[in-house]
Parts: structure tokens; sequence; C-alpha cells
């Protein structure tokens, strides 16, 4: 396990406790970029950071760094399979908090991008960070 940083430099931290991080799916499917979006949003209004899921993947070491001292974790994925929520299990990471967009009825296929389900999405995983 990596050591645990105290501060990140982003702006959804403080001296005294780490970022809120979100990890999305971004998948080719329309809830990978429903899932996206949301995460993009939830960054845009000050809600958390949306962080590099490729850069788990690839065991950046500054992504990973930061991760470790996130505050919070949050993966959100647009189907069962998980992808978001198990790169972060692959890399080590245990705390997670995660929300699968098929347990909110969006499924693969058959979802439209619109402002209202980007918002469904939002409301929920705001209460995971």
């Amino acid at each position: 396990m990596l050591p645990t940083q105290t501060s990140c430099s982003c702006s959804c931290s403080s001296a005294s406790k780490g970022p809120r991080l979100i990890f999305s799916c971004s998948g080719a499917a329309d809830v990978g970029e429903l899932a996206d979006r949301a995460a993009r949003n939830l960054t845009r209004d000050g809600h958390g950071k949306m962080f590099c899921l490729a850069g788990i993947g690839g065991r950046v070491g500054t992504i990973m760094k930061t991760t470790e001292s996130a505050v919070s974790i949050l993966a959100i994925d647009g189907c069962p399979l998980d992808c978001a929520k198990k790169s972060l299990e692959e890399a080590g990471f245990k705390k997670i908090n995660h929300l699968r967009l098929s347990d909110l009825g969006f499924e693969k296929g058959e979802t439209f991008i619109t402002e209202t389900n980007i918002a469904k999405v939002m409301d929920k995983a705001e209460r995971y960070l």
C-alpha cells in the first residue's frame, strides 16, 4: 500500500482532510456516457473531483498517492460489469462508495443522455460523497 498523503492540491481538499474523488465509467455504451457526464457535473458543482481511472489502471504514482489520501472515493459504474469499482479494488483501494446506474433503472443501449437523467444520477451520487 502507498503512504498516505495529508493534503492534495485540488480544489476539493483542505489541510485537515483529503479530497473527495469521483471515478467514472466512461465506456462506449450510453450508460458509460451518463456516468461520465454526471461525474463531470458533480466536479463542476464542487461536490468532489473527477479523477483519472486510467491512471489507476496504469498505477501512475501521483494519481495513486492522491487517491490514497482521499477522504471519500466514489466509483460510478454504468452497468453490472462494475469496471470502475473493480479497477479501484485491483489497485488496492477498499473503501469505495459505489453507484451502479443499472440499479437506478438505466439500461445499456436504452438510455438517453438528458439533463433529467444526469440530474437523477447526480442526486444519488451526492449522497455518497
